[in-house]
């Protein structure tokens, strides 16, 4: 009986060792594309809050109308994302993703030619039309390939290329900013637009033949290996089949799905706050000079590249997600309150920035591997973009409401204290409204 006992268990250590190199082998295969799509998708998503810096002086825009605009990208993206990953599952990954890639890139070179309101906001628009279905089509094409398990250590390093995004935007923005403003009669800024939104063009030539669209077109996998990664998915949402939404509709109508949609509206109005007013909040620590400021916006995005990778990891290693997540929009949430302090140490207030851009982004991968367990299957491609359109509406409240703010008071005090309460509740709301333990399924 030992004996069978020990043979058993050897067998299933090799067959784990050889699932964890077949899942190497795929990650190596298509993550790092995917990761540079997104850095570059995030980046002419973000750029726009260093185009700030000097776009609202060059254009005579206030805070408010520049708020305005970076809001209406996401009334674009809400209203076609649920479309656009229906697309995916119908059409496939390669001819989605290079159709998203090419019509957003050429939208963010065209912001090259906004030169008054109207243009800002309609430019603004289209491109959160055709950036839609970006990020949900990543989360739904990687359910293909990896199971729940795997899955949160995987979307990490997708989050982290937010953080990435950052660092580029800070390093290449400002110099462009600077340095190119009159070359060929051109300000700063359109340069930065055309050269940060030429990557994506040229990325989605290489989508149409890099990418393939389940792991049974994939010809780099043995047929064995086709088949394991296949069952290992379809086990993957056979064992959460009590879970299991057969429609649209049926996602409409299940709490579960609005509970993790204010989850997520409240952790994005935080993070995309970071992302869009990270260059303002550095100039009123004091720092005037637009190629500094963007260079010190590498800082909290960089460690928080590296921070949340590690809390991601840790979370999938001990198979937790509740304590893991309120951890780190609780904490988060402390850290923005912090700054409203106005510390006279410029390297404090940089610290406490860099802890909060830590934990909030953290806290992004490890939601993302807890929906996916009550979304399995059929849902999948509905249930996920419908919570990511609800959730991700605070990019169309939070820039406008900050803006605002701004324009009234001259402060963001009021707006941190704001954004640091909501990441308290969504903490305790994940907490209060997941059983223990049922984050180890996602």
């Amino acid at each position: 009986m030992s004996y069978s006992l020990s043979a058993q268990a050897a067998q299933r250590a090799a067959c784990a060792a050889d699932d964890q190199a077949m899942f190497r082998k795929v990650a190596w295969r298509i993550i790092p594309f995917l990761f540079l799509c997104y850095v570059v998708s995030f980046l002419d998503r973000i750029n726009i809050g260093f185009a700030q810096l000097q776009m609202k002086h060059d254009l005579g825009f206030s805070d408010a109308m520049y708020g305005l605009g970076a809001a209406v990208f996401y009334v674009g993206y809400v209203l076609c994302e649920v479309p656009s990953n229906m697309l995916l599952a119908r059409f496939g990954a390669r001819r989605t993703f290079t159709r998203i890639m090419l019509l957003w890139g050429l939208a963010s070179i065209g912001m090259m030619f906004v030169s008054k309101p109207a243009h800002f906001y309609l430019l603004r628009f289209m491109l959160g039309v055709f950036e839609a279905g970006f990020f949900p089509g990543i989360v739904l094409y990687l359910s293909y390939w990896f199971p729940a398990s795997r899955r949160a250590a995987v979307m990490a390093v997708f989050f982290a290329g937010v953080a990435v995004a950052g660092v580029l935007g800070g390093l290449m923005s400002g110099w462009i900013m600077r340095d190119m403003g009159g070359v060929l009669g051109l300000y700063g800024w359109q340069w930065m637009f055309v050269l940060e939104g030429l990557p994506a063009v040229i990325l989605a030539c290489f989508a149409l033949f890099r990418l393939v669209d389940r792991p049974r077109d994939a010809r780099w996998l043995a047929p064995a290996e086709q088949e394991r990664i296949v069952a290992l998915c379809a086990s993957d949402q056979a064992e959460r089949g009590a879970h299991r939404e057969r429609s649209f509709a049926a996602a409409l109508v299940n709490p579960r799905v609005y509970l993790f949609a204010f989850i997520y509206f409240s952790l994005t109005c935080a993070s995309l706050t970071l992302n869009f007013w990270m260059p303002l909040m550095i100039r009123d620590f004091g720092i005037k000079d637009v190629l500094s400021v963007s260079l010190y916006t590498v800082v909290p995005n960089a460690i928080g590249a590296i921070g949340l990778i590690l809390i991601a990891r840790r979370s999938d290693r001990v198979g937790e997600r509740r304590k893991h997540f309120a951890s780190c929009t609780i904490g988060g949430g402390l850290a923005l309150a912090a700054l409203t302090l106005h510390l006279s140490s410029f390297a404090a207030m940089l610290a406490i920035l860099s802890v909060a851009s830590i934990l909030i982004f953290a806290a992004l991968p490890i939601f993302w591997a807890i929906p996916s367990s009550y979304l399995p299957g059929e849902a999948a491609a509905s249930g996920i973009a419908l919570i990511s359109s609800i959730g991700i509406t605070s990019g169309i409240v939070s820039p406008w409401v900050i803006g605002q703010i701004r324009t009234s008071t001259g402060s963001m005090d009021l707006a941190i204290y704001l954004l640091a309460g909501l990441l308290l509740a969504s903490g305790i709301a994940l907490m209060a409204g997941i059983r223990a333990g049922s984050s180890k399924e996602g």
